[in-house]
């Protein structure tokens, strides 16, 4: 199976880095933070959301954009960022091996210099409703993340 990686941008609520990070756990995949971060990491509420599966989390930590893009070298056909004002579904994205999947903060997104900078790498997770503005970023990243794998196996 295809190693994904799930990339938090920024992330301000510790409660979602815990759910994330158990779901990381579940699915083998790898947890990037990009800081600053809105908490410390080791923050009781993280270990909360991620219960006692926080431990075996693989977590790799960045102090910036350019600190993640200076270490892990992705191309552009490996990044995949999500949010709700890219044009393109999740169900049109073609994942590949070693994809990163790459989230923005809770409260402000990502950047609008990602979206200048990898137009083409943009997709959001479809919602059909207008009642709602965004869903919570543990539920899309874990929605994300299947996709994922669902496409790796086929």
């Amino acid at each position: 199976m295809a190693k994904f990686k799930i990339v938090i941008y920024k992330p301000v609520i510790p409660g979602n880095t815990g759910s994330i990070g158990r779901t990381c756990v579940a699915l083998d995949l790898e947890l990037i933070l990009i800081g600053p971060y809105g908490f410390k990491i080791d923050d009781k509420s993280v270990r909360r959301a991620g219960l006692d599966y926080w431990k075996h989390v693989k977590l790799k930590e960045y102090k910036s954009w350019d600190d993640f893009l200076d270490t892990e070298k992705p191309n552009n056909e490996q990044l995949f960022f999500f949010s709700k004002l890219a044009e393109k579904s999740v169900f049109k994205a073609k994942f590949k091996k070693d994809s990163y999947l790459i989230f923005g903060s809770e409260t402000t997104g990502l950047p609008n210099s990602f979206f200048i900078d990898y137009p083409e790498c943009f997709f959001s997770l479809p919602m059909y409703s207008d009642k709602i503005r965004s869903l919570n970023l543990s539920n899309v990243a874990t929605a994300v993340a299947y996709e994922a794998i669902r496409q790796s196996l086929q």
